[in-house]
């Protein structure tokens, strides 16, 4: 890798974790020149701007985060795919401590009702993992072993909104049990034969 590609990857890898942490509004073009140990213009030789960084940023973070999501997913039945999938949510943020909490859901409460190009980055990542999702769902409900009285768009959006909740709540708590709560309860709720289904 070019001087030049390392240096930007610094900066991405850098802001990211001031981002999650801080948050975008929190976290300063000098706060990212100090983390990543740069000076201004090279800043600016990468990126036009602050939110042409965050931008960047939340756009290498979404395509780290779907590939996982389609390498969790990708297992011998629905099933056992969807059951990967919340075991890989819960073990990243383990490793993470349950602090800085997902870095999209962040940025949708701090940024959808100010920044337009935010909020549609967000509107799109969302949109994507919860279409992965729901392909899984559909899947397993043709085969029998989810729940058929709710679309599989619907149990989708109920089970990323769901995760959403758990992990600001257990990173509220510094704490696994309230994810772990909402992943074993999306286990139960969508399998065949809950409420009638």
């Amino acid at each position: 890798m070019r001087e030049g590609n390392v240096t930007r990857e610094r900066l991405l890898d850098e802001a990211t974790k001031l981002v999650q942490q801080k948050g975008f509004g929190a976290t300063s073009v000098n706060d990212m020149l100090l983390a990543a140990g740069i000076k201004r213009g090279t800043l600016y030789y990468h990126f036009p701007g602050k939110e042409d960084l965050g931008l960047e940023l939340l756009e290498r973070a979404k395509v780290t985060f779907l590939a996982s999501v389609d390498e969790a997913l990708s297992a011998p039945t629905p099933r056992e795919g969807l059951a990967r999938f919340f075991d890989a949510v819960l073990e990243r943020h383990r490793k993470k401590g349950f602090t800085g909490g997902c870095l999209f859901g962040n940025t949708v409460l701090e940024m959808s009702d100010t920044s337009s190009p935010y909020a549609e980055s967000m509107k799109r990542l969302f949109s994507e993992w919860t279409g992965k999702i729901e392909a899984v769902l559909l899947t397993g409900q043709q085969a029998g072993d989810f729940r058929s009285d709710i679309s599989a768009a619907d149990l989708a959006q109920v089970i990323v909104s769901t995760i959403e909740g758990g992990i600001m709540m257990s990173r509220l708590r510094k704490e696994e049990g309230p994810l772990k709560a909402c992943l074993d309860s999306l286990q139960t709720f969508v399998r065949v034969n809950v409420l009638g289904g």
